[in-house]
């Protein structure tokens, strides 16, 4: 296993994001969609904020059924994307080694974190991203 390899070697570029207009609804469209589990609130090309899955979860009863129709909408119209994502966030750049992403998803419980260059979101990595390079070295 190499010691230094960037976080780039393994990130996702192919970002799927939301900006603070974005409805509730559409976030939940894009998490099922593409079978993700946290989107980046981006301004522009800036990260502002990530929204998770289970943030969604906590006001919702998104995975209690598919009909479209359902109290979700009524719930998701009382927030915005911006009052439920989460804003302080730990970001890493692209030459960030796999190692040290590793100890901050580890230490600080994480199970995301926006890859920044020269405050532009250039990828995401995930615990996923993370347990796929490990399980290729074996």
């Amino acid at each position: 296993m190499k010691r230094r390899t960037p976080v780039s070697e393994i990130m996702s570029k192919d970002i799927i994001a939301l900006r603070r207009s974005d409805t509730l609804e559409r976030a939940e469209m894009l998490f099922k969609r593409h079978n993700i589990r946290h989107i980046p609130v981006v301004c522009e090309e800036s990260i502002i904020g990530m929204l998770s899955y289970t943030d969604l979860l906590r006001i919702s009863f998104a995975d209690a059924t598919d009909d479209e129709n359902t109290i979700d909408t009524i719930v998701y119209n009382m927030f915005t994307i911006e009052q439920v994502m989460t804003k302080n966030l730990v970001s890493v750049s692209s030459n960030t080694t796999i190692k040290e992403v590793a100890e901050i998803l580890a230490k600080n419980e994480f199970h995301a974190l926006p890859v920044v260059d020269d405050s532009i979101l250039v990828g995401i990595v995930t615990t996923t991203d993370l347990i796929n390079y490990l399980l290729k070295q074996y």
